[in-house]
């Protein structure tokens, strides 16, 4: 395979890698899937390290040892500082002569965005936390820090098995409104309390990683009738809206027809409740946006927006996209 405008497209999450290599006529010609992305934790050039394991697989299959562009959307990339920073390490690596770095969300936005010959749109994810984005054909952007409750975030799977935590346990000591989640949390790890959970959770006896599990277990109480839990849905809906209309506006699409991409395990998973709020707000407040679910890999976005970058045409981009058809959910 030459070089030509063959892209490179990394999608470097928490948890795990997707590497694809793009040929200039927009044929995967080599795929890897690696381990996570987790510089904050290992440093940058130990966290690349797993990209270039993943990278080097990936590579092989296709024939070449390098490509004409970089396209890498990685998890904790949350600032165009920390962007510039990880796109200087990736230069060292010799994969490519020009590199493009951006925070994995806008992987799953590129990826949601079917109008290839303009891309434009929002996308929120909502996975672990919380994140938005937006993206203009003359690459104009939107989006937030997201970096937790420092720059004003509310939510996402680990926000709210927090707060379902702190209702509950408000609940049982009497400080708080009576919930079901006060049952419903400790039973989901067998046990008698809240008590019991809070100290399995403070000791470590259930490690902290567990608590993304009460997520789905708040949604449920939501669903049944509880009145806290569907508070907490509720708010988690008016958060999304909030950030999508706010990235909505400063692209100037707010009065537009435009696509609002939903992505990440707990939008993706269409809880009606949360599903249907997100809906009838958007309807008020940016009537002519249309809500999507993005189900496609998060990797197809990293390589869209690399063919992007090096001109090709939508017939190149069509041919990514059919190889990723049903190829599965979005990564939360």
């Amino acid at each position: 395979m030459g070089v030509g405008t063959s892209v490179l497209a990394i999608d470097a999450g928490n948890s795990k890698t997707d590497v694809a290599v793009v040929a200039a006529d927009g044929e995967v010609v080599g795929a890897a899937r690696g381990g996570g992305f987790q510089p904050p934790r290992v440093g940058v050039e130990a966290a690349v390290d797993i990209l270039q394991e993943a990278v080097t697989r990936a590579l092989a299959q296709a024939g070449t040892d390098s490509v004409g562009h970089v396209s890498a959307c990685l998890a904790n990339a949350d600032l165009p500082v920390e962007e510039r920073e990880l796109a200087g390490a990736l230069r060292g690596r010799a994969w490519g002569p020009s590199v493009d770095v951006r925070n994995d969300t806008f992987a799953i936005l590129r990826a949601g965005l079917l109008e290839d010959a303009e891309p434009r749109g929002v996308a929120v994810v909502c996975g672990a936390g919380i994140n938005c984005v937006g993206m203009l054909p003359d690459g104009r952007t939107a989006r937030f820090p997201a970096i937790g409750r420092l720059s004003g975030d509310w939510g996402g799977g680990g926000g709210l098995a927090e707060e379902a935590l702190w209702y509950a346990a408000r609940a049982e000591d009497g400080r708080g409104e009576a919930t079901a989640l006060r049952e419903a949390l400790p039973a989901h790890f067998g046990l008698p309390s809240m008590y019991a959970l809070i100290e399995a959770l403070h000791l470590g006896s259930i490690p902290a990683v567990r608590r993304h599990e009460l997520t789905p277990v708040l949604f449920a109480a939501a669903a049944a009738g509880d009145p806290v839990s569907r508070s907490l849905v509720d708010r988690m809906a008016d958060e999304v809206v909030a950030m999508s209309t706010v990235a909505l506006d400063r692209l100037g699409l707010l009065g537009e027809e435009a696509p609002v991409l939903l992505g990440g395990s707990v939008l993706a998973a269409r809880h009606p409740q949360l599903d249907d709020r997100i809906r009838a707000l958007l309807a008020e407040r940016a009537p002519k946006a249309e809500a999507r679910v993005v189900v496609a890999r998060p990797v197809l976005g990293a390589a869209l927006l690399g063919l992007d970058q090096v001109g090709s045409s939508t017939e190149v981009h069509a041919r990514v996209r059919a190889h990723y058809e049903g190829a599965g959910p979005a990564r939360g």
